[in-house]
């Protein structure tokens, strides 16, 4: 049994990648309450529950919405996004464009006719609840997203830099391949399986193609929603995560120190996790001019790569490099 999305040309041409800070903060909200929660995000998972338990957050209208008894959520709460790279206040711009039809729409599709008190006060008046839960999301994210945002970022960059990659040399079909396990393409179709699907449904897609969108903080499952008034977004978990928290907190191995010397060392094994000359130089403890200058050496020895992405440059090993600081498998899902 599968979720389907039926793809034309038009709308396969159409299809993009596209980075969210807003889908990083529902799917960080989702964790602390345990849904679909993954492992490999403990380490912060921890770090946010201790941060609330010092100063909790006002969530009462948004909370509402993203833990209940239901197995879905409002679709409005995460828009695609309209740019490949939309700040949070782009996206929660988008989240109270929401039309006051669309919002009882949603509700109703996912809570019914007797939804919760704080469900029926947003339905009875859509635009001021809107705006609260903007403010509430915003809250959110500067507490919990935008202190680790530049290492997310960098990781998420990466995985829309190798999927592009991946499309330009093989198509949709070599793209899908690699995304998740449980995502396939097959005969102008997108199918997602596993076990989470019990019958066969097929996606009421938005307008135009679909909107690829990588997640670090999130379900170690593909989410699609199934209906929606924006365009269908395809969120998944971003490839390299695994070390998105762990990368740097340990001491190089002894022969990488041997063969590179420590700064190096240490600089290789930062880069567990793709980054950007400045949060190496603010990881490590030194200046960005002299991380500039061991990443010249390591990239002169095809031990890193660069990628540009926007006005950013990203480091990260190559195969060489992973394999010397033994590392192959953190740079996969």
């Amino acid at each position: 049994m599968a979720l389907r999305i039926d793809l034309g040309v038009a709308e396969l041409a159409a299809t993009r990648f596209a980075i969210s800070p807003l889908s990083e903060t529902v799917s960080s909200l989702q964790q602390l309450a345990g849904r679909d929660r993954h492992p490999i995000n403990l380490r912060w998972q921890r770090w946010a529950a201790d941060e609330l338990d010092r100063q909790p957050l006002d969530l009462s209208r948004t909370w509402p919405l993203l833990v209940s008894d239901r197995p879905n959520w409002p679709e409005f709460l995460v828009p695609a996004p309209l740019g490949a790279a939309a700040s949070i206040e782009d996206d929660l711009a988008a989240l109270q464009r929401t039309t006051a039809r669309q919002v009882r729409t949603s509700l109703r599709r996912v809570f019914g006719e007797q939804p919760p008190d704080a469900v029926a006060a947003l339905a009875e008046q859509p635009a001021p609840g809107l705006r609260a839960i903007a403010a509430e999301l915003r809250a959110a994210h500067d507490r919990l997203i935008a202190p680790h945002w530049s290492r997310i970022r960098a990781v998420l960059d990466a995985d829309v830099i190798y999927r592009a990659k991946q499309l330009a040399a093989g198509g949709a079909e070599k793209l899908f391949a690699d995304l998740h396990p449980d995502l396939h393409w097959r005969d102008g179709r997108l199918l997602l399986g596993g076990e989470r699907w019990r019958a066969d449904l097929l996606v009421n897609r938005g307008p135009g193609g679909l909107v690829l969108m990588p997640v670090a903080l999130g379900s170690p499952y593909v989410l699609i929603k199934k209906s929606t008034s924006t365009q269908t977004t395809v969120r998944y978990p971003a490839r390299g995560i695994g070390a998105l928290w762990t990368a740097g907190t340990q001491a190089p191995a002894g022969g990488a120190v041997r063969l590179l010397g420590r700064a190096r060392a240490e600089l290789l094994e930062a880069l567990r996790s793709p980054a950007t000359t400045t949060d190496l130089a603010r990881a490590l403890g030194v200046t960005p001019s002299a991380v500039s200058q061991h990443l010249g050496v390591l990239r002169e020895t095809g031990l890193v790569a660069r990628e540009r992405s926007g006005r950013n440059v990203l480091y990260m090993t190559t195969a060489l490099g992973a394999s010397l600081i033994g590392t192959v498998d953190a740079r996969e899902h």
